[in-house]
């Protein structure tokens, strides 16, 4: 099992630890490092800055949000990265939610799933640098009746066929990820749950597409906080804001794909109050309503030792790489985190 580091966004207040993570982590081995956006930091600008000071680990998108690039802007800028990092770019991919797509982009959040398809046909099809023309329900290229012309990409990616990972949560399009892409991002991943909420879908979308799960990259996030094992409920207390964000307060009461995961967990009474909580304004008392075991399920909590059980449950899951996000209100914090994941790998003897 691979490891790997989530930086998050960029611009909160941790930019110039964030480089030294990447590059501490570039030093320990880690597989990729992965750079999110939503409406502040872009995670191309990230993703280049970090490249270039560095020289093994890749760089991926988690992720680049569909709403906000045309396919073929995303294909210029995977080759672009790809070019400039020495064939080290990932190009990770989601539809983000409705509130950011509506509210920021002014694109309309319908139809997802036959959206990212057509999306990652024509980002495939631009960087394989044919001459790119499509005929599809949401996409047109060139545009009929007009002066547009079927053009071809001028830059060369380093590698021949860059990997796509699409972050996915509900049943349909973990199972169109399975069919169409090299990899999942996943998000609050249990590893006792992993199976139900995630893999038997992937697995669905693979066989689909005559695949296996050989060569498929399953890549979950976790939050990561050292510690001694007698203080876990207070470790777990440290990601209770960002649990209550993600389960009460993204998307919108009806569409939030977050809580619908932590109810197919079998927190639905708890899901549901973190929800009315949040949407009130009571974010405290959102994070209060979270339950310990969900967020110690879902995050790497606790000593070298437990973390190393834990990441030997999630290998033996299905996970292929763990990507991790160090904690800590310090640099020096936040770098030992980084050194505990790769001793609790190597002492799970997964390295």
């Amino acid at each position: 099992m691979r490891l790997g580091i989530n930086l998050g966004y960029w611009g909160a207040g941790m930019d110039a630890d964030n480089l030294a993570v990447a590059r501490e982590a570039d030093k320990l081995g880690y597989s990729v490092c992965w750079a999110a956006e939503a409406y502040g930091s872009d995670a191309a600008t990230v993703l280049s800055w970090v490249a270039a000071q560095t020289e093994r680990i890749d760089v991926g998108s988690a992720i680049f949000q569909i709403p906000a690039r045309q396919p073929a802007m995303t294909a210029m800028t995977a080759a672009t990265l790809d070019s400039l990092s020495g064939g080290r770019f990932r190009l990770g991919l989601g539809v983000s939610g409705p509130q950011v797509s509506e509210g920021w982009y002014g694109v309309k959040f319908d139809k997802p799933l036959a959206r990212t398809r057509e999306y990652v046909e024509i980002v495939r099809r631009a960087m394989s640098r044919e001459r790119l023309s499509y005929e599809g329900e949401h996409w047109t290229l060139p545009l009929p009746d007009g002066p547009g012309k079927p053009i071809k990409l001028t830059v060369h990616p380093a590698r021949e066929h860059i990997p796509v990972y699409i972050a996915a949560i509900g049943p349909k399009n973990l199972e169109q990820t399975g069919e169409i892409a090299e990899g999942a991002l996943l998000i609050f991943p249990s590893a006792e749950h992993l199976e139900d909420t995630a893999l038997k879908h992937i697995r669905a979308g693979r066989e689909k597409a005559g695949l296996s799960m050989d060569g498929f990259d399953v890549c979950p996030t976790l939050p990561l906080a050292l510690g001694a094992d007698d203080g876990i409920d207070a470790l777990a207390d440290t990601f209770r804001p960002y649990t209550a964000l993600y389960v009460g307060g993204m998307g919108s009461r009806k569409q939030n794909f977050y809580n619908q995961l932590a109810q197919r967990m079998g927190y639905e009474k708890e899901a549901a109050e973190i929800q009315d909580k949040y949407l009130a304004g009571d974010k405290q008392g959102a994070a209060a309503a979270v339950p310990q075991q969900l967020i110690d399920s879902t995050a790497l909590l606790g000593s070298v030792d437990r973390i190393a059980e834990r990441m030997q449950a999630y290998a033996s899951a299905g996970v292929t790489t763990l990507t991790l996000a160090p904690a800590g209100f310090t640099l020096d914090e936040r770098l030992a985190a980084l050194r505990a994941g790769v001793e609790a790998v190597e002492r799970a003897g997964l390295a």
